[in-house]
């Protein structure tokens, strides 16, 4: 009994678990989870593995921003938060990429199609409750900080900051570890991006589109939240 008191604790320290809505978000995650094991136990190939790869980089954003709501110290220090703000940018568009998995619903037929649409869509559920999550703990922080009060102000700079994140991701194949690992490369297609806006007119019409579906996405779910409970 005490053995599984104390694998209860490491697991609720181990995913952030503190409240409900945690503990119903790790329900989920591990719903996803067992979903994409059955599919490898069943089919043998573990084409659809890095759905777990992605959530896990979608967690680490989440991560950081819990980290800072329990260690106000990082946020008072103007160096620690700086840092810690900066990883974030760079990995919370990985929240709201995996939206874009869903493009590989057609992948595989070795199962029923149900199947893999529901298990796309619970990563992508995951992923996106991990950003909204994550972007409304920092919006928090933020206007302490900053004391203003026009909200859209944070929040769409940073969904467009997103939206970028995902096109870069999903259609120039990078990602957030080449900010380290492929820095020149990076920041020249970037560049090339923002100063031929005409040349790059899909790529402006899918960012523009993204970031604004995804700021509707978090003002709704905010409101929803303020007037129902």
């Amino acid at each position: 009994m005490t053995q599984i008191i104390y694998l209860h604790r490491f697991l609720k320290r181990l995913f952030l678990i503190r409240t409900e809505l945690e503990q119903l978000l790790f329900v989920s995650i591990f719903f996803g989870v067992m979903m994409v094991t059955t599919r490898v136990i069943y089919t043998g190939s573990i084409h659809f593995v890095f759905l777990v790869w992605n959530l896990f980089l979608a967690f680490i954003p989440y991560a950081i921003t819990h980290f800072l709501t329990i260690k106000s110290s990082w946020i008072t220090s103007k160096t620690k938060f700086i840092a810690a703000l900066i990883v974030w940018i760079l990995f919370i568009p990985n929240s709201f990429y995996i939206l874009t998995d869903l493009y590989h619903l057609n992948d595989q037929h070795n199962v029923p199609a149900w199947f893999d649409l529901l298990m796309i869509i619970s990563f992508a559920w995951n992923g996106l409750m991990l950003g909204i999550l994550s972007v409304r703990q920092m919006e928090k922080i933020i206007e302490a900080k900053l004391l203003y009060t026009n909200e859209i102000l944070f929040i769409y700079p940073v969904m467009w900051l997103n939206a970028l994140g995902v096109y870069i991701g999903r259609y120039m194949r990078f990602n957030s570890w080449d900010v380290i690992t492929n820095p020149l490369s990076l920041t020249g297609d970037i560049i090339e991006i923002l100063i031929h806006p005409l040349r790059y007119f899909n790529a402006w019409g899918m960012i523009i589109l993204f970031s604004v579906f995804m700021t509707i996405i978090y003002l709704t779910l905010k409101k929803i939240s303020r007037t129902i409970w």
